[in-house]
């Protein structure tokens, strides 16, 4: 979905509680919510359930989008938690493997960064912030934990499920 399809005065209407709004934003959503669920999904019933749910959190929690460009990586991600869910509850993948990084050796290198940017793009800004301050700045877990007020477990549990996202992300 692009942000173009749904109008500024639209979403901030939505925002602020308009019903009508909020209604043509998510039928104006839903196209693009499902045809990205059919290729993230595995199976067309999940891709329609990972669908539902982005659409239900739409609604839910359409206030709490900080701007309308954000709109689309926020329900992508949506949707692709929710696929990587389903597989999981099938019992199909329970981890990721690393001996698939070596699918990424293949590209180049300039390909390789684009991804990756994307892919960070992609990450819910409180784990992109985690991972660019481990990855990118080098600090150690402590010094994240007392710059972001975090306690060192939520930043282990913020990084792992942040590199499990960019690892996911680049493999697609």
């Amino acid at each position: 979905m692009t942000s173009r399809a749904v109008s500024t005065e639209l979403f901030e209407a939505a925002q602020l509680g308009d019903r009508q709004a909020l209604l043509n934003v998510l039928e104006q959503a839903q196209p693009d919510i499902r045809r990205y669920a059919r290729t993230a999904c595995r199976t067309a019933a999940d891709a329609e359930d990972a669908a539902q749910e982005a659409l239900w959190l739409l609604f839910r929690h359409v206030g709490t989008i900080r701007a309308l460009a954000a709109l689309p990586a926020w329900l992508f991600s949506v949707v692709r938690r929710e696929c990587l869910r389903l597989v999981r509850r099938a019992g199909l993948v329970t981890t990721i493997e690393l001996e698939s990084d070596d699918l990424l050796q293949d590209r180049p290198e300039t390909d390789l960064r684009l991804d990756l940017a994307a892919a960070f793009e992609a990450l819910p800004a409180q784990l992109r912030e985690i991972a660019v301050l481990r990855d990118f700045r080098e600090m150690t877990i402590d010094e994240i934990s007392r710059s972001t007020g975090l306690s060192r477990q939520a930043v282990k549990a913020r990084l792992h499920r942040a590199r499990v996202l960019l690892r996911e992300y680049l493999l697609r």
